[in-house]
């Protein structure tokens, strides 16, 4: 799938499911106000991705106008067993250079699932995307949100519950239609 496409499919996802669904009530302002960064990433092995997550936190860190990047990977790190082992690499790079509690990495994969959950479980459409993707957020941002939000700590229970409420199969039908966008 070529690069714009996976780009639409994300901006759609972000639009319908995150926004849309209101599981993060952050997420409008940054998209109306364009500081939200897609770049899909064309690495094929481990290494190669963790040199696109660097220069991403680069960018971020010389360009303060943009609040987030999405790292969208669709050719690597597919199956979310090795993605989620990846995340410790992921972390492990914001150690070495220096950026724990200046940056943070969020984790979206098509098969998402959260520990003590079945892998088909509603809920874990909370962090289904339509490919494999690294949210990069500046950790100031995130607490200056949280701060601000009257009850931050009912967002994921009011996630939760309506991906429950939903029901997989709607929600998978929803992801399956932006992954597969008509041309």
């Amino acid at each position: 799938m070529e690069t714009s496409l996976i780009e639409k499919a994300t901006r759609q996802w972000l639009e319908e499911i995150v926004i849309g669904l209101n599981l993060c009530p952050f997420a409008r302002k940054e998209l109306v106000n364009n500081r939200i960064r897609f770049v899909v990433s064309r690495a094929d092995a481990e290494g190669a991705l963790l040199m696109d997550l660097q220069h991403e936190l680069e960018f971020l860190h010389e360009h303060p106008d943009t609040e987030t990047t999405l790292l969208i990977h669709p050719g690597i790190l597919t199956g979310f067993d090795d993605y989620n082992d990846f995340l410790a690499a992921a972390d492990g790079l914001l150690e070495l250079l220096d950026l724990e509690g200046i940056y943070q990495v969020a984790s979206f994969h098509p098969d998402y699932f959260f520990a003590g959950t079945g892998p088909e479980d509603a809920e874990n459409y909370t962090n289904r995307s339509p490919f494999p993707m690294l949210h990069l957020l500046r950790e100031d941002s995130v607490s200056r949100a949280v701060d601000n939000h009257p009850d931050p700590d009912s967002i994921p229970a009011r996630n939760i519950a309506l991906m429950k409420q939903l029901g997989a199969n709607e929600l998978a039908q929803r992801l399956s239609r932006i992954h597969s966008p008509r041309v």
